[in-house]
């Protein structure tokens, strides 16, 4: 959903109680909700900033990059796609777990870096610094991404949009939103 407007409402009784008025676009469930709080149930609500999706043909345009310089390096897809998320991508945390989550850790990130040492209170533990997989990324992260992708490209002659054709991609990424 995407809310155009909202306006809130202060409401003093013997509990602070905040009123809020959305205005979306589109169909939603509405009555659905409405009905559901009828009967008794409870709403999960959230509600955060607006953040642009990245392109589909952005993405696309990536993984055809990202093979071309696969084979031209002989290096594997996924090995160069976690360079790439380091270097380029760099979204990413940082995490203080001990020793014995190290390796849960790593299968729920595409990339872990050990980075040192630390405590716990009084327990050993390792800093790790954690990479997001593009999927998770916005429009500005993901051209980002394939901006430095595109320069690694190039430098070993393999044959990338110009700026203008890039520009357009962005371009229609926009206008499908």
């Amino acid at each position: 959903m995407l809310a155009t407007s909202i306006k809130s409402e202060t409401i003093f009784t013997h509990e602070l109680k905040q009123r809020i008025s959305i205005e979306m676009v589109g169909h939603h469930e509405i009555d659905e909700w409405a009905q559901a709080i009828e009967n008794g149930k409870k709403l999960d609500v959230e509600i955060k900033v607006h953040r642009e999706k990245r392109s589909l043909d952005a993405n696309a345009y990536f993984w055809v990059l990202l093979d071309k310089l696969a084979q031209k390096l002989a290096v594997s897809r996924s090995e160069l796609y976690l360079h790439f998320l380091r270097d380029y991508g760099k979204v990413s945390d940082y995490l203080l777990v001990v020793p014995a989550a190290v390796e849960r850790i790593k299968k729920e990130f595409r990339t872990v870096v050990e980075i040192g040492k630390g405590k716990i209170g009084d327990r050993e533990a390792i800093q790790l610094q954690v990479f997001y997989g593009s999927s998770s990324y916005n429009s500005t992260e993901m051209a980002r991404l394939i901006d430095g992708l595109v320069y690694e490209c190039q430098q070993q002659g393999i044959e990338t949009m110009t700026p203008t054709e890039l520009s357009e991609l962005n371009k229609n990424w926009e206008a499908k939103q």
